[in-house]
């Protein structure tokens, strides 16, 4: 073989290899990535059936319900509304009115199954992604009560 069918070959089995970790790297950040929506964003595109994802908004006001072990309540944008529930112990600063982002996948019957919930840490905070899609639909402004 010639030198430069050798080096040749080098190269093509180098960027063979380099391809291959490209994909396997590639493929696990897809399957850690969780996507994060607004009850607006899931009415224009819908989220697909069973896959993981952050519903974000506030926790409707007269909508929390406890069923033994499992929590049903309403997450809203102002705009849209996604029943939700949630089986195990929730924050101790989760409550109606407050904004909330709950990790979970959507149900054929269009309820929003939480495997997570995080909530607010104190009484001026809301989560960025919250925030942002509020101010997005100009339904809050920064200095603002939301209610």
């Amino acid at each position: 073989m010639k030198r430069k069918h050798r080096r040749l070959m080098v190269v093509a089995v180098s960027l063979g290899l380099l391809g291959s970790a490209a994909a396997l790297v590639l493929n696990a950040v897809e399957d850690s990535l969780v996507f994060f929506y607004t009850p607006s964003d899931l009415a224009e595109r819908a989220a697909p059936p069973e896959d993981l994802f952050r519903l974000g908004g506030l926790v409707e006001e007269g909508s929390v319900r406890r069923e033994g072990a499992t929590t049903y309540f309403v997450v809203t944008d102002l705009n849209r509304t996604i029943p939700a529930s949630f089986t195990g112990v929730l924050p101790d600063l989760f409550r109606e009115g407050q904004g909330v982002v709950a990790e979970g996948t959507l149900g054929a019957n269009g309820r929003f199954t939480a495997s997570e919930v995080l909530a607010k840490h104190d009484e001026t905070y809301m989560p960025k992604e919250v925030a942002d899609a509020l101010r997005e639909s100009g339904q809050w402004r920064e200095g603002e009560a939301v209610q």
